[in-house]
């Protein structure tokens, strides 16, 4: 307790040693020597307190109506200040018989007015109005009357930084309609009131009754504990559980963002393995082979890949017509990805390029009997090759042809230039590609997202898509259109779509970047490096306290937004979840080679 006392006079001694030596050394000094400041000025608007300076402020006025957390803003302030709440109970016989007084008093000026021909009063109606409700409640005993006095004390290290506080403070209780003032020539008293004692030295006060004192409390946290969906973690504001279906909100799209090591990857393989046990299909983008033990411990399919892998994806595949869609639509549609995808692989081209390459697609399918007006289900789709033929037959395709041999016939050849052998009947399915040249891992993950895509608009199921590292995709004008364009249109085919990275800068930095993180409904924030807090705490306005959450944050903790709603969460698992999802090389090491 004495401590808490110094701390409180000796505002600016962030290393206590003065509490130490006072301590140590004090013999025959008393607890008032031990804590007083070693100096006080006091002036009519404000004290200092060694070489710190503070002011008390009080609310002395409130609106007709107070919403809860209204209090929170001011709670939430990084800086230094001290908050007391004094709640004094009024007898409720004495506030009827006072009550009783001012209605009679408004009533009889409302008839004075009415008598005299005057325009009505709507101020004095009210007034009237909410007397007698009033007087209602307290009479049937379903509320009470309370004096409150809210008065806050503010520290700085000026007297330019006091007032800016001050400032900042009122501006936040106005925009409520809510107003404080200096307690002028009553610093001393207003210290006093605000220290850890329980006394009101100010004794300025305003009647409110049972509803809008309860909107005081100032520690505001929502439930977002629902009968459906999966359990995330732990509130870490009330300990309940958060629990939450995403396909409940207007999309189920999420973002995850974190820094290296703060638990992302953990994160979502803890997700996924409970979404699988809701019945939703599983498929994921692995950029580092993160999730290749949950595949197998789950029996879903672990595809690599890469320039030697047996496994292949061809991009000119025809996709599915989905019942109920036009075929020359759906076809459109994917020659717009492809060529989207083409730009990709060959780089920065001009409008005349892109224009001959819209074209070579449609001369390369329609070389297959692939055009609108025709059934081309059961058609075998050509190969990248037989588009490079095509452009080196065109006037002005021969560059083109060229830059694309190395995906052909090249050093890539492996990697697109191949049929489609993948068995995608699971309800797991992880795609990998650790093992490709960080070039091709942008042009990987858009061939495995269109793949994916098709996958879905086939067949209307419950599906949630991982893509992790985004950022790879978002480096690149064209990938991040494309994931872009994904996130979208998602809801329509009961899709989630989940964008993990932990380049938040490269992210934020793409034109799609905030436009993704507008349209996911679902946001986790984990673990935030100082170099980044800033731009994280302007994209999804975070509050000072929540901005220092992030910081000191350690592995699995963070905020969890859902809609309007965002709580801080503790992601945990379960002993047999953690064994299946665990990213720690020294406990998978340990699993591996269990020491006797």
């Amino acid at each position: 307790m004495i401590e808490l006392f110094y701390n409180l006079y000796n505002p600016e001694s962030v290393e206590k040693r003065g509490l130490a030596i006072a301590k140590e050394g004090g013999r025959g000094q008393t607890i008032t020597d031990i804590i007083a400041p070693p100096a006080m000025e006091m002036s009519s608007s404000y004290l200092k307190l060694g070489n710190k300076f503070a002011k008390t402020i009080f609310v002395f006025t409130y609106p007709r109506y107070l919403a809860s957390g209204w209090f929170s803003p001011i709670i939430n302030l990084a800086d230094l200040l001290d908050i007391s709440i004094f709640i004094h109970p009024v007898d409720t016989a004495l506030a009827l018989k006072n009550l009783r007084k001012k209605a009679a008093q408004v009533q009889a000026e409302l008839m004075e007015q009415e008598e005299k021909g005057m325009v009505r009063n709507p101020i004095l109606e009210t007034a009237f109005q909410d007397i007698e409700s009033l007087r209602d409640s307290l009479q049937q005993g379903q509320e009470h009357l309370f004096n409150v006095g809210v008065y806050i004390t503010i520290y700085a290290d000026t007297l330019e930084n006091l007032n800016k506080l001050e400032a900042q403070i009122n501006s936040v209780l106005e925009s409520k309609l809510i107003y404080a003032k200096s307690a002028i020539f009553q610093q001393v008293e207003g210290l006093s009131s605000t220290l850890p004692i329980g006394r009101d030295h100010l004794l300025i006060h305003a009647p409110l009754n049972s509803g809008p004192v309860s909107s005081f409390f100032p520690f505001v946290s929502a439930n977002l504990t629902s009968d459906e969906g999966i359990l995330y973690g732990i509130n870490r504001h009330n300990n309940t559980l958060v629990i939450f279906d995403r396909f409940s909100l207007e999309n189920a799209n999420m973002v995850i963002f974190a820094k290296s090591g703060a638990g992302k990857s953990y994160a979502t393989k803890l997700e996924a393995l409970r979404l699988l046990m809701t019945g939703t299909d599983v498929l994921i983008v692995d950029p580092e082979n993160e999730y290749e033990q949950l595949a197998k411990t789950v029996g879903g399919s672990f595809f690599k890949i890469s320039l030697a892998s047996d496994n292949h994806i061809n991009p000119f595949d025809i996709p599915i017509v989905p019942t109920g869609e036009n075929p020359a639509d759906v076809l459109k549609s994917h020659i717009v990805n492809l060529a989207g995808l083409l730009k990709l692989m060959l780089g920065e081209m001009t409008p005349e390029e892109e224009a001959l390459l819209d074209r070579a697609i449609s001369e390369t399918y329609a070389a297959f009997d692939i055009v609108p007006g025709k059934d081309f289900s059961k058609t075998q789709p050509p190969l990248l090759e037989n588009l490079q033929t095509v452009l080196e037959n065109m006037e002005g395709g021969r560059e083109l042809a060229e830059r694309l041999y190395r995906f052909t016939k090249g050093s890539y050849a492996g990697f697109t230039n191949r049929p489609t052998n993948i068995d995608i009947r699971n309800r797991m399915i992880v795609f990998s590609i650790r093992d490709l040249e960080d070039e091709l891992r942008p042009v990987a993950m858009y061939i495995i997202l269109n793949f994916i895509w098709n996958l879905v608009r086939a067949e209307l199921k419950k599906r949630v898509m991982i893509i992790d590292e985004a950022w790879w995709m978002m480096k690149y004008k064209d990938g991040a259109s494309f994931l872009f364009g994904l996130v979208k249109r998602a809801r329509k085919y009961f899709l989630g779509i989940s964008t993990i990275t932990q380049d938040v800068e490269d992210f934020l930095n793409s034109a799609y970047g905030r436009p993704i993180i507008t349209n996911s409904s679902l946001q986790i924030l984990l673990k935030q490096s100082p170099a980044m807090i800033e731009g994280v705490a302007k994209t999804f306005n975070l509050t000072e306290a929540e901005k220092g959450l992030l910081l000191e944050a350690v592995v699995g903790q963070g905020l969890f937004f859902a809609g309007p709603n965002h709580v801080a969460i503790q992601i945990i698992a379960s002993y047999t979840e953690d064994k299946v999802i665990t990213t720690k090389p020294e406990q998978i090491l340990e699993e591996t080679n269990p020491q006797t």
